[in-house]
């Protein structure tokens, strides 16, 4: 796997990036592939393990470890250090989708489990997977697989995120008519409006959306099903439906003032500066601009960091990020061993910019919001706060301790809630008559079944809000149960 002492002969290089002040004038891309050569180098750090970890694909403790997709990693590492990128894309595309998306969101697992990993830095397994794809694309290798034969089947997918694309994608290589219903006015769900630009451009999302259109995908868009169809007419008009809505419903903030004008979900302003941008550039004035304002965000993780991003680069006065844990630690901790996906910290891309903006990382940690306080006019001017100590017991439960002496005001004009999703919007799994759990949709990790025979469940929706290469590996799953479903269904006719 690679070249036997390559992991002794070479250091990890990372993509290279654009300059923090740099990157921030635009919403394209920031990061730049390394060469071939350097890739092939790259490559050649995969070390011959025996047993390689990086792709088993499980959880430890509630953890990825592994990739849940089970790429053949070590082989198509192989396969770049020999230049040999053909065979390699070939690999890939043999467990993975969507390796494009995988390449540049994914938290990558799999980098995590990296038997090199335990005491050097790990084989740099997401810059190459991202290299194959985008060198299969420019090499013209990709091109649409349409299937020689096609079945009387018809399958809908409700949902265009990784999940549905991943079922669609399958059964539609089956042969199989496959439909897929979003509501939004282009495909590809939080790939599209969740995920800023920057992170992934949405060229690439669309790129992709064609190819499946070329092979035979359906896509209707502008479409709320429950609301512009009804269940009832996709049971008569489908074989098999499959949900892959994901977890969109966002939790809420409860506490005084919430409901102050300024108060923003993560999700609306993200979608609304995306769209802006895909629509015209951003002339049509229909982004929320924060130019100018004071930014907090509450809630530290990467819906939150992608908010900061976004806002120092609409020219924000200021922005801050606010998280009640304590910051990650440096080093892998012993509550996650190898080859757990260790949780450790990380200077993101959206806190390098604000630090090269305003000169210091925009996160506060252990901080509580006691309450939000609005003007005359009811918008939002300040938030109160106070400093936490996090203390364990000595039964291993967590909990809070308020400092007191640590309060502090912080003035305001735009507070971005990201504090996670709750889970699935509820009343289109209640129409289906699909039983909801938890505000996740009711269906096995076997067989993606629902209550309702011929109706399915897959990604987010099913297991709650999670990585977008868990969504895939559901999304594959689920499409294998469904063509063993009406195959089944054929036979007892």
């Amino acid at each position: 796997m690679g070249k036997p002492t390559g992991f002794m002969e070479y250091d990890k290089q990372k993509v290279r990036e654009q300059a923090p002040l740099e990157r921030i004038q635009s919403f394209g891309e920031y990061t730049e592939r390394l060469t071939d050569s350097e890739l092939e180098t790259q490559g050649a750090r995969c070390m011959d393990c025996g047993t390689p970890f990086c792709h088993i694909g499980i959880e430890i403790r509630g953890m990825a470890a592994g990739c849940p997709i089970n790429n053949f990693i070590p082989e198509w590492n192989d396969l770049v250090y020999k230049g040999q990128w053909k065979e390699a894309l070939e690999r890939l595309q043999m467990t993975n989708n969507f390796p494009e998306f995988t390449g540049r969101v994914c938290p990558a697992p799999c980098e995590g489990s990296c038997v090199l990993g335990i005491n050097e830095p790990s084989v740099a397994i997401k810059s190459i997977e991202q290299s194959i794809i985008d060198k299969g694309f420019e090499m013209g290798w990709v091109t649409p697989r349409i299937p020689k034969n096609r079945t009387s089947k018809h399958i809908a997918v409700i949902g265009s995120g990784p999940a549905g694309l991943a079922a669609a994608d399958e059964l539609n290589q089956r042969g199989h008519h496959v439909t897929v219903y979003e509501r939004d006015d282009r495909a590809g769900g939080l790939l599209m409006y969740g995920i800023p630009n920057m992170k992934l451009d949405k060229k690439i999302v669309e790129r992709r959306i064609h190819l499946l259109e070329a092979e035979g995908i359906r896509f209707i868009l502008n479409t709320a099903v429950g609301q512009d169809v009804t269940p009832e007419e996709l049971k008569q008009q489908y074989d098999a439906i499959i949900l892959a809505t994901g977890a969109t419903k966002a939790r809420e903030l409860r506490l005084e003032g919430y409901e102050a004008e300024g108060v923003i979900p993560a999700m609306d302003y993200l979608h609304g500066v995306t769209k802006s941008l895909l629509d015209s550039n951003f002339e049509d004035g229909q982004a929320l601009n924060v130019k100018g304002k004071n930014v907090i965000v509450i809630g530290g993780g990467d819906t939150g960091a992608d908010c900061v991003a976004t806002a120092v680069r609409q020219g924000c006065k200021s922005v801050h990020q606010f998280g009640k844990h304590p910051a990650l630690p440096t080093t892998r901790q012993p509550s996650q061993p190898w080859p757990s996906d260790p949780q450790v910290y990380k200077l993101d891309y959206a806190y390098a910019e604000a630090d090269a903006k305003f000169g210091g990382d925009p996160r506060e940690y252990c901080i509580q919001t006691k309450k939000i306080v609005a003007d005359v006019n009811g918008r939002v001017k300040e938030l109160h706060t106070i400093q936490m100590n996090k203390i364990v017991n000595d039964e291993g439960y967590a909990y809070f301790e308020e400092i007191p002496g640590t309060e502090k005001v912080w003035p305001v004009d735009y507070v971005f809630v990201a504090i996670g999703f709750q889970g699935v919007e509820s009343p289109l799994a209640e129409q289906f008559g699909v039983k909801v759990l938890n505000n996740r949709i009711r269906a096995n990790g076997k067989d993606y079944t629902t209550n309702v025979p011929g109706m399915y469940a897959a990604g987010d929706a099913r297991r709650g809000p999670s990585l977008i290469v868990w969504a895939i590996k559901e999304g594959r799953e689920v499409a294998e149960q469904v063509a063993q479903y009406i195959a089944s269904q054929a036979i007892a006719q």
